[in-house]
């Protein structure tokens, strides 16, 4: 059965993006010759399944940064939202998070980079990521969008590694149980 794993960054205050989903207080982290495992991530996996404001947000970065296919969840966005340039990269699925992790397992693929806030609570409300690697940025910005929402039970997890950066950067691991 196919796999989703969660790689994303948070304020230490716990936060994914300001309210507006503006994310400057994550692009102006000085990191410049830091791995923080995103590159082993993206060898691992076949490809991702993202949130529809999180695909409107890379779009807004200018070139697309990646190479593997992306799956756009979203009820709202009709092919025609999608530039032209990334056809051949990027479908659109209005399917629930346990119905598109059962096509993309037919499909062949093993693991899937979950990304996106709503998107990411979803599939982990569903029991549908395996892992979450969880990068926590040296700043407060006191209000945002939430990386976890409200859930229905605990949902319990163990520690795998955890690696500080010069930046200030602390990245955790942990599997879900």
């Amino acid at each position: 059965m196919i796999t989703g794993h969660v790689f994303i960054a948070t304020s230490l205050d716990g936060y994914l993006a300001r309210r507006d989903g503006d994310l400057d207080w994550l692009m102006k982290q000085k990191t410049a010759g830091e791995e923080h495992g995103f590159a082993a991530l993206m060898d691992a996996v076949d490809g991702l399944v993202m949130g529809r404001a999180t695909f409107q947000k890379v779009l807004s970065f200018g070139e697309w940064p990646y190479t593997k296919p992306v799956v756009v969840m979203s009820r709202s966005l009709t092919p025609g939202d999608i530039p032209d340039h990334l056809r051949n990269k990027v479908r659109l699925s209005s399917q629930t998070p346990k119905a598109i992790m059962q096509s993309l397992d037919k499909e062949g693929w093993k693991a899937a980079y979950v990304d996106g806030g709503k998107l990411v609570q979803s599939f982990v409300r569903d029991g549908l990521v395996s892992d979450i690697t969880l990068t926590r940025v040296p700043i407060l910005i006191g209000d945002g969008l939430p990386l976890f929402g409200a859930i229905d039970r605990d949902i319990d997890l163990e520690h795998v590694s955890t690696e500080s950066f010069p930046s200030g950067l602390v990245t955790s691991k942990y599997r879900v149980i």
